[in-house]
């Protein structure tokens, strides 16, 4: 199957290059239609917009009747935000093709990307009574009522779609997930139990029964719907995907790591499966052999910025800092919206001693994620090492402005306006600290060796105790 799939690939890749070689030469050269449309297929997914346009306008010049490229340039027409053109091109695609539902299906996408969502729908109802498989429309009518924020409504349409089919794996994914955003999700577990006592060898009903419980946050319960479904198909690549990702959360990061390599060897190669499988062995410290996978990962896509990530935590935790800074910051090139990527550069830059740049990402991860009580202690702390007390104390005390039940930072904050001479200030910070977590107190002391201001912090709390 793998030597398949390079085959194709291959195959592919020579026909892309016969193509731009005839562009590059304004010459003239046949392909079939299935080529020309493998061609424009392999720039779309390059994201090359421009280029699978060229593409589908030179095919359409040698098959202008082609309902699958009429279809193909108006959903890159769509996907450039160029909807009357694409409509109109659907309109020819009709006339020659009247009964084709797939000009409906995209022309209701379309329209749902205007927002015209009723409009949307309407089309797919009408299309109800003429189509075999109707499930999939009633899978498209929930797509539509998701997108309008209308989930109640998509529910229903999910439910007649699995009705129709009870195997329709996209309509029980995204019934789980409208259920999720309107809060019902406990409630409609017996909905996917009663798949597995109508069928308890349903792979797919064990699987998404897994699903349900992963929303919900119950891991252990969903790694054990996911055996059953590996269980009865040992070739499941989604459920072991997915199976990995509950005993990460579960923290048995070894059973994460054999669920990942089950799934390697049941699909594609995929940057996020080798991530994944980099991240489960990075959590067990086998740092050398996850960077191994995070490379994996790169070379099937050079643009993965987990991948990069991945690569510059494990150099970070071998205390080679510098070269972990090179991946960080190409990892945030290619994503610069992750504060995790900033946190990380942050810590690595302090560890180098570059403080400026240290300070600055810092400051970069709190502006991303302002509730990563991480980012802030470790911004205070620098300043607080430079003996930036004030800064430090400043720092925190924003902090508590989005996480004021965040015990550590009164404390913290209570630190820094000691050092900082404001005792007042100070004194009130560590009373809400011991309202907030009393045991939390301890970090006080590793901050005080001089008895006297231990023995005042100790009364303080002695106080409090009292109150």
């Amino acid at each position: 199957m793998e030597q398949d799939f390079e085959n194709r690939h291959e195959d592919i890749r020579h026909s892309v290059k016969r193509f731009e070689m005839m562009l590059k030469q304004s010459g003239h050269a046949f392909f079939d239609l299935d080529t020309f449309e493998l061609i424009v297929e392999h720039y779309m997914e390059e994201g090359n917009l421009r280029a699978a346009k060229q593409a589908c306008d030179i095919a359409l010049e040698q098959y202008p009747y082609s309902l699958e490229l009429m279809l193909c340039k108006a959903e890159l027409l769509s996907t450039l935000e160029k909807y009357d053109q694409a409509l109109a091109l659907l309109d020819v695609a009709e006339s020659y093709n009247p009964l084709d539902t797939d000009i409906v299906l995209l022309r209701s996408s379309i329209y749902g990307m205007q927002r015209q969502f009723q409009k949307a729908v309407d089309l797919l109802l009408d299309i109800l009574d003429v189509v075999e498989e109707k499930d999939d429309i009633y899978y498209q009518i929930g797509v539509t009522y998701q997108l309008w924020g209308r989930h109640d409504k998509a529910v229903e349409a999910f439910k007649k779609a699995i009705d129709e089919n009870q195997q329709n794996e996209n309509a029980l994914y995204e019934l789980a997930n409208s259920l999720d955003e309107l809060g019902a999700l406990e409630q409609s577990l017996p909905y996917y139990e009663s798949f597995i006592d109508n069928d308890p060898y349903s792979q797919n009903a064990w699987y998404n029964l897994g699903i349900a419980y992963s929303k919900l946050g119950k891991f252990k319960e969903a790694a054990n719907a996911y055996e059953y479904a590996v269980a009865i198909q040992d070739s499941f690549s989604s459920a072991y995907f997915n199976l990995g990702n509950a005993y990460m959360n579960l923290s048995d990061w070894k059973k994460a790591e054999e669920s990942y390599r089950f799934c390697l060897e049941h699909e594609e190669k995929s940057p996020e499966v080798y991530c994944c499988l980099g991240a489960s062995i990075e959590r067990q410290e086998r740092y050398e052999e996850a960077i191994k996978y995070y490379q994996e990962a790169i070379k099937l896509d050079d643009k993965w910025d987990d991948a990069y990530y991945g690569v510059g935590v494990c150099l970070f935790e071998k205390n080679k800092w510098f070269e972990a800074i090179h991946f960080l910051k190409s990892a945030i090139k290619l994503n610069e919206f992750n504060a995790y990527y900033w946190l990380t550069l942050a810590d690595a830059e302090a560890n180098l001693g570059n403080l400026l740049a240290a300070l600055e990402a810092y400051q970069k991860a709190t502006e991303l994620d302002p509730l990563n009580a991480e980012a802030w202690i470790k911004w205070s702390v620098l300043n607080h090492e430079q003996g930036e007390f004030d800064k430090a104390a400043d720092l925190i005390i924003t902090a508590i402005d989005q996480l004021p039940e965040e015990a550590e930072l009164h404390y913290r904050a209570s630190i820094y306006l000691i050092k900082a001479g404001k005792y007042r200030e100070a004194f009130n910070y560590l009373e809400t600290g011991l309202i907030l977590h009393f045991e939390g107190h301890s970090i006080m002391f590793e901050y005080f060796k001089n008895i006297e201001t231990q023995k005042a912090i100790y009364r303080i709390i002695e106080q409090y105790k009292q109150k």
